[in-house]
Parts: structure tokens; C-alpha cells; sequence
């Protein structure tokens, strides 16, 4: 499973680093954070990396968004009523001129635009099969990828999720970009179930032969290997690691805002603010926070240089490129040859993340909304439901998705 860069607030220089790190990757381009000109040099830039791949989200999500620079692209309709946009000739326009944007922009496929869904009901599904159909006369054999953009309570629901599979399934797309809405405006989530219907969405869509890509997700998405996802995406700040609708708005309050500096503990599945990894530093345990050397690309090293963190400067550019690195090196860790081999590796990183937060805990080290303690039976159930829905299948088919 590969990790994308969901690109976000004050990416570009992020990406053209670390895709030359890495020697390669993809990003997940974004209107609403690039205007044209700007969409344009970044994935000419990218494309001059060795390696280097762009997607582009088209952010259809609200289609009523005000966001001023969203609604700036030549491809955001001028007006959109939903009745009449899907019967006159204004949705063939705006997949044309997607389509066209891709071409120009030189990306690895088609994302069409997708409307958040609360719910899938028949006329939701129509719409999105309609730009799934006129994007295949437009592309020009590019592969063209649906979205399917679901809200929390949309995902929730099993009669729901079991609706959009048996549809999607016969559309016969090359590939789904899925992104859902967290419960509750979570970052971690709490609700296995919500966790269960998207790892079952996931593997669902991976049996019928189509690619699988999850936007705005963080390191909760990581069993998302186990669904056989081919790739999960994920960026710098919280509002491009989940996903919330409201940011397409121009009235939604950055969270650049109320920035902090983050450190992530790639082996405790866990984020600390700086002032508790001091703690650490007095109670004699701020060496088992230290990345193991596979996640660690010496982003992170001085705060662990033998004196204490607050004392030294980690750089909230540090702090991410350290987060996407890590992130980056968990998921290439996670190959296995067997869908049980990659069960067995998911349970056991959360075990072993178990026993190193109880460490850090008894020591007085925690990670707030970021601590991965209340999430660990949550992935363990969704693991668990999935083997219900989808392991014989999945363990048959393993080696052949």
C-alpha cells in the first residue's frame, strides 16, 4: 500500500522535498489550496522528479462551496442547481473541462468530481454514474477514477454501504477515490463501525477489480492494507488527514491558525506536544519515543540528542515532513504475502503500540486527541467485522489483487 500527499495549506515546498527524499510518490493536487497557476508549476514540478506523479481532486464535495480560490478554476460551475445541472448541458461541461485540466496538468488518472452523500439513495447514485459515463467518452483511455464522497452518518450505515457497493460494482470504473467524513468531527476515530463499512467499502471495490485510493486519512489508516487498499493519502495538517466538509467554505477557520508543533511516535500510533516528550526526558523514557530506523528520515533527531526537547528548535516543517516520512515507511513495512499474514501484522502493531502507551502513560506521557489509546479496540473490532464480512474471500484471493 502506498501513502499519497493529500495536498494542503503551505504543501509545495513539502512535496517537492520529500518526493525527492523519496525518489518518487504521488500528490494529490488541490483546488481549493492552488489556484491555476499554481496547480500548473507544482505538477510540472513534480513531473521533473524522478518518480514523481500527480492526481488532482476535483473538491466537488458542496457544490454550493464559496471558498473564494475553489470557485476561482475555470471548471467550477457558475451556478449549480441540482435538478437542472444533471438534465441540461452544465455537468457534461465541467467533466469536459476537468478532463481537459488533467490532461494539461499530466496526471496518472481521471478523479471525477464527487458530491458528499447523505444520504446514497437512487438519485445520488444516478449523478455519480452520469459523470462516470460522460468522463469515459472524454478521457481518451485515460483511467477514470469515481468518487465517492460519504458523510459520517452515510458510512455508518450498513444498508447504506451495502446500496453503494452493489451499484458501484457494476459501474465498472478503474479505480475509486473514497473519502469519508469522520464521526463527530473526530481525528482518531471512536466508532468501529464507521471504521468497519469503510475497510469493507475498501475490500468490496478491491474483489470486483477496481484500484482503491482513500483521501484524508492518518495513520488510523493504516489497516486499511488489510481491506487491500492500493494506496491511503494524508498531508501536514489535521484538516488533510480526515476530512471535513466544511473547509470548502469560506467561512471555515484554518487550523494555521491555532497551530501547535506535534511530534509523532510512529510505534505508540500516537502524537505528543513537545512539553510532554520533556516529560518523558525526566522520567527516563524518552528513548523508547525514538522512531525505529525504517520510519526515520533524521527529521526528528534532535529531539532525541541527549537533551531536553523544549530545549532544542523541531520545526513544525520538521514535525511534518517527520509525520509523512514516517507514515510513508509504515505502510511499505506493512507487505505481506497472505491476508493473514497482514491481519497478524496490523494486531501486532497494535499490541505492541498498546504496551509502549501503557509505558508512556504510567510515566506521565500523553497525546491528548492525538493519544491512539481509545482507538486501538476500535481498529481490533473493524478488524474483526471485516474477517466476519470479507476474510474467507479476501484469504482466497489474496495474492491475485
Amino acid at each position: 500500500m502506498e501513502v499519497h500527499l493529500q495536498f494542503g495549506f503551505g504543501m509545495m515546498e513539502h512535496c517537492r522535498h520529500l518526493l525527492t527524499e523519496w525518489g518518487g510518490g504521488t500528490v494529490v493536487l488541490s483546488p481549493r489550496d492552488l489556484n491555476d497557476k499554481q496547480l500548473r508549476s507544482l505538477a510540472a514540478d513534480v513531473a521533473g522528479i524522478e518518480g514523481g506523479k500527480t492526481l488532482l481532486d476535483p473538491q466537488f464535495y458542496v457544490p454550493h462551496a464559496d471558498h473564494d480560490r475553489l470557485c476561482s478554476h475555470g471548471f467550477w460551475p457558475a451556478d449549480f442547481a441540482s435538478g437542472s445541472f444533471f438534465q441540461g448541458p452544465e455537468m457534461v461541461v465541467l467533466v469536459r473541462q476537468i478532463v481537459e485540466l488533467n490532461k494539461d496538468l499530466g496526471t496518472e488518472a481521471i478523479i471525477l468530481p464527487g458530491i458528499l452523500a447523505n444520504p446514497v439513495d437512487d438519485l445520488w447514485l444516478a449523478h455519480h454514474e452520469s459523470f462516470l459515463t460522460t468522463a469515459r467518452d472524454l478521457a481518451g483511455g485515460t483511467k477514470v477514477f469515481a468518487t465517492l464522497a460519504l458523510g459520517a452518518d452515510t458510512a455508518r450505515s450498513r444498508e447504506q454501504v451495502t446500496t453503494l457497493l452493489e451499484a458501484v460494482t457494476r459501474w465498472g470504473a478503474d479505480g475509486y477515490y473514497i473519502v469519508c467524513e469522520h464521526p463527530n468531527g473526530e481525528y482518531l476515530v471512536q466508532d468501529a463501525i464507521w471504521l468497519a463499512h469503510v475497510l469493507d467499502l475498501t475490500a468490496g471495490l478491491r474483489l470486483a477489480g477496481a484500484q482503491v485510493i482513500l483521501g484524508y486519512c492518518n495513520h488510523q489508516m493504516l489497516a486499511a492494507h488489510v481491506a487491500r487498499a492500493n494506496a491511503i493519502c494524508s498531508g501536514t495538517w489535521m484538516n488533510v488527514r480526515s476530512f471535513p466538509p466544511d473547509k470548502f467554505n469560506k467561512e471555515y477557520e484554518e487550523e494555521i491558525r491555532r497551530r501547535a508543533t506535534w511530534y509523532y511516535c510512529p510505534q505508540a500510533l500516537s502524537e505528543y506536544k513537545i512539553p510532554f516528550l520533556d516529560v518523558a526526558y525526566e522520567q527516563g523514557v524518552l528513548d523508547l519515543m525514538k522512531p525505529p530506523s525504517e520510519f526515520d528520515g533524521g527529521y526528528a533527531d534532535q529531539l532525541f540528542s541527549g537533551v531536553q526537547p523544549s530545549s532544542v528548535r523541531f520545526s513544525e516543517q520538521a514535525a511534518f515532513r517527520h509525520y509523512l516520512h514516517a507514515l510513508r515507511g509504515q505502510a511499505q513495512a506493512l507487505h505481506a504475502a497472505s491476508y493473514d499474514e497482514a491481519r497478524q501484522v496490523h494486531e501486532q502493531t497494535l499490541n505492541d503500540a498498546e504496551d509502549l502507551l501503557g509505558t508512556l502513560g504510567s510515566n506521565g506521557v500523553f497525546g491528548a486527541n492525538r493519544d491512539f489509546t481509545d482507538s486501538l479496540d476500535v481498529n481490533r473490532a473493524a478488524l474483526a467485522m471485516l474477517d466476519s464480512q470479507r476474510g474467507a474471500v479476501l484469504r482466497r484471493r489474496w495474492t491475485s489483487l
